[in-house]
């Protein structure tokens, strides 16, 4: 018999859930439920469950704060949430599950035997952040999520010009003329901007294609709004040439 922790801020979410959950009562069982982040986070601290059902919006405490504070843990993790049904789709694939607020039977069934499976094994909360990341760049076109000092960030595209590589960090230079620096390789923020934006010019830059002022087309080098010069990569021209 696996056990449940149910954590919601919302009493009737977790009455919804509950209730979807005793439909396999043989399967599982909640042992607990929360709508105090903080209550939950005591609790496991000292008692164990097979699988933690989380909302990932709370006013108190998001989903990445609370496996942040949680640590690494054992237990399965499904993420309730009520964002679009087609971005939870599209992530089932991930080592994290999501259900769709409110929960369907048939995509709790297949949570149950994921849990069983336990393939969300040693997570923790630098799985979930990426996972995070990667939903909101996917599915707003408009902004991007990042980590920078502990805390995450959410940027409107059309705030960064470029974003420039130094090994293991990057940094984004913006429109009023600020600077982010954050602990991400250059593939990894690639992997975060919309790629109908943005481009990847050259090894050690990605810019954005709506801020180009002027390319330099026997020299090379395309001039930012910033006025900052980025090298165009000969391998990269022909690509570069399309998008234009």
């Amino acid at each position: 018999m696996l056990k449940a922790v149910i954590v919601d801020d919302e009493p009737k979410a977790i009455q919804g859930l509950a209730w979807e959950l005793s439909n396999f009562k043989e399967e599982i069982k909640v042992s607990a439920t929360f709508t105090s982040p903080e209550d939950a986070l005591i609790y496991l601290k000292i008692n164990t469950a097979d699988c933690l059902f989380l909302d990932v919006q709370m006013p108190t405490m998001g989903g990445f704060q609370f496996l942040e504070k949680l640590g690494e843990t054992d237990m399965a993790i499904v993420i309730t949430t009520a964002y679009d049904e087609y971005a939870i789709k599209a992530l089932k694939h991930e080592a994290i599950d999501y259900l769709l607020k409110p929960i369907d039977s048939d995509d709790l069934k297949e949570s149950i035997s994921k849990i069983k499976k336990n393939s969300n094994k040693n997570l923790n909360a630098s799985k979930l952040e990426s996972l995070l990341l990667k939903f909101n760049s996917k599915f707003d076109k408009k902004r991007i999520s990042i980590n920078t000092d502990g805390k995450l960030m959410f940027l409107d595209i059309d705030d960064i010009i470029y974003v420039e590589s130094d090994g293991n960090y990057s940094t984004l230079f913006l429109t009023d003329q600020k600077k982010i620096v954050i602990t991400k390789k250059l593939k990894e923020v690639d992997a975060l901007l919309p790629e109908h934006y943005f481009f990847r010019i050259h090894n050690s830059y990605i810019i954005n294609m709506g801020k180009i002022k002027t390319f330099i087309k026997n020299e090379g080098y395309v001039i930012m709004d910033s006025n900052h010069k980025i090298p165009v990569a000969r391998q990269r021209k022909s690509d570069f040439l399309e998008k234009l």
